[in-house]
Parts: C-alpha cells; structure tokens; sequence
C-alpha cells in the first residue's frame, strides 16, 4: 500500500460532560497537530497518490472551520463531547467529502483508505481510520 500524509494545526476550546473527565468538564484549550494519511495500493497515471498540493490545501481549509472556535458553541456538535477520538472522525468524514466532490482531483476518488491523527501532546494521540469508499 502507498501512502502520502500532509500536516497542519488547529486551536480549540470546548469542555466535556461527564465524571471520566475530571477537571477536563471545565472550559479548556488545545492545541492539535494534525496528520492525514491517504492509502491506495496502486499509483495513480501520474504516479502518486494524491495531489500534496491539493491534499494540504483541503486540510487547511477544514482545520479554519474549527480553528479558534469555542466548539461548546459550534451548532454541528451540541450535545457531543467533542474528544480528540471525536475530532479525529470529523475531519476525516469532511476530507471524505471533498474527495467525492472531487477537491483533491479525479484520481483522489481511488484513494482506499484515510487515517486521520490528533497529536494533543508529544505523549498522546488518537485516530480515526477507515476506508474512503466515494
């Protein structure tokens, strides 16, 4: 399987619901790096992947819907503990979405799979992965 990535980063603030959380209930910030990995067992008539050009593009656009935003206040996740597991899904389903709709070019609708990873520290991390299916 091939695989290319791109990086960026984005700033939150949001506050959970629940015991397991501890002092994580009150209003808090974070601060994401983000990696998305695009797979595909063979190259596309170009020879690569994806378009890293286009594929880091699209991930800063998707990361300025959320960067700097109180996601407490954000309609699209009332009632959702909005975790990095969580965060980790949605980017991943909002990168499926311009795959489909053809933002990251014709070839991109081959890509098999995507893995999506929230670095909160240089310690922790979490991730979404699945198949691209558009």
């Amino acid at each position: 399987m091939y695989t290319v990535s791109v990086r960026d980063h984005f700033m939150i603030a949001h506050s959970f619901e629940g015991e397991v959380f501890g002092p994580a209930q009150q209003l808090h910030g974070a601060t994401y790096v983000v990696d998305v990995e695009f797979r595909r067992p063979e190259l596309d008539s170009d020879g690569v992947v994806v378009d890293i050009g286009l594929a880091g593009e699209a991930l800063k656009d998707i990361l300025a819907q959320l960067n700097f935003r109180n996601l407490d206040d954000e309609e699209a996740f009332e009632g959702r503990n909005t975790t990095t597991e969580f965060l980790a899904a949605v980017i991943f389903e909002r990168f499926r979405d311009r795959i489909a709709g053809g933002a990251l070019g014709e070839n991109a609708r081959q890509i098999a799979s995507m893995r999506v990873t929230l670095h909160e520290s240089h310690v922790a991390w979490a991730a979404y992965e699945n198949k691209v299916e558009v």
